[in-house]
Order: structure tokens, then C-alpha cells, then sequence
């Protein structure tokens, strides 16, 4: 599968931190897509494999680690980088989400203070 290098895939459905990702990426100049549900973030990827997978970890709507382990077990997927963001008080979310597979985990404060920098990366 072709790589999207320049495209970010956001699997996020909180209103706040959707603007905040869009706003850094429009400052930025980097583009983030967005998915709101597992379904859709699959699809996406299968159109072009993202640069970076951004997580909601607290969203119970977007299934953020059965969407991981989708990826995990399709070899066209399997190493597209994630990285997701949670609250600091989940020790067991945390715990889950890297035996799941996510790349990297960090606490929601953490994401929002390294926002421009994961985006850059990205």
C-alpha cells in the first residue's frame, strides 16, 4: 500500500480536541483528516496508509483499540505509527492500549503541550 506521507489521520470525535488539532494543523500547514468512527478510519487508510494515526483513547464511540488491533492484523497497516492520548488517572487505559499496539501514549495535558511538534513529525 502506497504511503500518505503528508497525511495525518485523526480518529477523534471530542469537539475540543477536534479544533485543536485543526487549528495547529492549519498553522502548521498540515493535513489532518478526520474519522469519527472505526469504520471510517479503516476506509480511509485503505485509500492511502496515513504518515500518523492520532487516538482518542477516552472515546468509546471511535473504539480506538479495536481499531488498532484491525490494523495490527492487515500486513498493509500493521506498521502505520499511532500515537494516542488519554487521561493521566487510566493507568489500566494506558496499560491496554500499549499491549494493544499503540505506539506511543500520552497523557491528554502532554498531547495538547507537544501538539505542534507531533504534527510536525507526523
Amino acid at each position: 500500500m502506497e504511503r500518505t506521507d503528508s497525511m495525518i489521520l485523526a480518529l477523534v470525535d471530542d469537539l475540543m480536541f477536534t479544533s485543536k488539532i485543526k487549528t495547529a494543523a492549519t498553522q502548521l500547514g498540515v493535513a489532518v483528516t478526520f474519522a469519527r468512527s472505526p469504520d471510517a478510519a479503516l476506509d480511509q487508510m485503505q485509500r492511502g496508509a496515513p504518515s500518523l494515526v492520532i487516538l482518542d483513547l477516552n472515546s468509546a464511540r471511535t473504539d480506538p483499540l479495536g481499531t488498532v488491533a484491525r490494523m495490527k492484523a492487515d500486513p498493509a497497516l500493521a506498521s502505520v505509527p499511532t500515537l494516542g492520548f488519554v487521561s493521566h488517572v487510566q493507568a489500566d487505559l494506558i496499560a491496554r492500549a500499549k499491549e494493544a499496539g499503540v505506539g506511543e501514549v500520552l497523557a491528554r495535558s502532554t498531547f495538547t503541550a507537544q501538539l505542534a511538534d507531533i504534527l510536525r513529525r507526523g
